[in-house]
């Protein structure tokens, strides 16, 4: 509506002074008035075609990578940022001094992206133009169309046209590898231990293909065929004996974030996806328990499917839970299953978590805390509640950052 106002007193004032020039022509007349009024013509002119520019009917082309150069399979981790290349191409010949270029991102939450730049056009009608968003978090994002706009030498009247469509891609929550599981199923201590040892996924002597080489990994496991084919460091994989099922529950209370909520939430959610894609990849029958709003259980299962399941839903999950995570617990009584070992990510403390541990343990549930610590845990130094876990064999680990997760689940990290 305002731009339609602009625009409206912007002929009118053109309207004026041709006017005013024509008047002059008439009733002065003389040589100089005639060329003046000549002039204003040809510019009049000018303006006019400035309608048929072409730029309505501009063409481009969008292309976009990771910033760390690769390209994009419509999914990437959180914190990483596009790098975004346009392509444009106007038809027709009408000169055009310069072309604005705005392009708009849009989170599933609502959120917006806005982003502008420009170019000169070249003698072939054509530009490039390159932009970068800035680190993006987790959720499901779109493009839409990309408008372009032009204007004349004077910048009186604005031309615009857009081309493209709609492209959507997912920000996966942030990982970050772990080499082997020894920090949790090493870390079970007394009256436990013999139960989680008999659901471990040993390994067999039997080799079931290739993987990726993981820093650790002894010389001897080195395929070394596959390493000299593609130019790349690989390990064998073998054959597992039995598969363990683990089931990772997610604590969405926003009360036990304290006021930290948006980082130490993102860091649950982090610490939850790189249990759950580790152990994936090992094979093990990884499952999900997230209670918020809605209650969502993901039943232990391994395969490339689970990890898409899994992953869809980290990527949209909110710390919305109106109740603790003791009373989720309760109220995820009837889904879960005796004999399974549980990893709790949580920030809980005292009490509430004491209850939490029990709760799983009367069910036949393996219980395992991984606490998402703050600054405020380190001053209060409560921790008569991580004494108790222990005595009861179950094991406390606490990072503060995502980093530390690969440290603390090989047996350096333990509360």
């Amino acid at each position: 509506m305002a731009a339609t106002k602009t625009a409206k007193l912007r002929w009118q004032l053109v309207a004026v002074i041709y006017t005013v020039s024509l008047f002059y022509f008439l009733f002065q007349g003389g040589k100089t008035a005639f060329m003046l009024f000549i002039i204003l013509n040809l510019l009049l002119l000018y303006l006019v075609l400035g309608r048929w520019s072409g730029i309505h009917k501009v063409k481009g082309s969008r292309a976009y990578a990771s910033s760390g150069g690769s390209s994009l399979d419509h999914s990437l981790s959180a914190g990483s940022s596009l790098d975004i290349s346009l392509n444009v191409k106007i038809p027709g010949y009408y000169p055009l001094p310069y072309v604005i270029v705005r392009d708009q991102l849009y989170r599933h939450n609502g959120q917006r992206l806005a982003f502008e730049t420009s170019f000169v056009p070249n003698w072939k009608r054509t530009g490039h133009v390159v932009y970068q968003t800035p680190p993006l978090q987790r959720g499901e994002y779109r493009f839409t169309h990309t408008e372009c706009i032009s204007y004349d030498v004077f910048g009186l009247f604005e031309h615009a046209g857009q081309f493209g469509s709609e492209t959507v891609f997912h920000v996966l929550p942030q990982t970050v590898p772990l080499r082997q599981w020894n920090g949790v199923q090493r870390g079970i201590r007394g009256p436990y231990s013999h139960a989680i040892a008999s659901r471990s996924a040993k390994e067999t002597t039997q080799i079931n293909g290739v993987r990726e080489y993981l820093y650790g990994d002894r010389l001897s496991r080195v395929h070394w065929n596959a390493t000299a084919k593609t130019g790349e460091w690989k390990s064998k994989a073998f054959e597992r004996e039995s598969l363990p099922r683990t089931l990772v529950i997610l604590d969405r209370y926003p009360g036990g974030y304290d006021g930290e909520l948006a980082v130490r939430f993102e860091l649950a959610v982090s610490a939850a996806a790189s249990l759950l894609e580790n152990g994936l990849k090992e094979d093990t029958s990884m499952g999900l328990l997230s209670v918020g709003e809605t209650m969502s259980l993901i039943s232990p299962k391994s395969g490339f499917d689970q990890r898409n399941l899994l992953m869809k839903h980290l990527t949209f999950v909110d710390a919305d839970a109106p109740r603790s995570l003791y009373a989720s617990l309760q109220q995820a009584d009837s889904m879960l299953e005796a004999g399974s070992f549980a990893i709790v990510v949580t920030p809980d403390t005292g009490p509430d978590v004491i209850r939490s541990m029990e709760w799983l343990s009367r069910k036949g549930i393996l219980p395992s805390l991984l606490h998402i610590s703050s600054s405020a845990d380190k001053l209060s130094r409560n921790t008569s509640w991580k004494k108790v876990l222990r005595e009861k064999g179950w094991p406390v680990y606490e990072i503060r950052q995502l980093q530390e997760l690969p440290a603390v689940l090989e047996g350096g990290g333990i509360a």
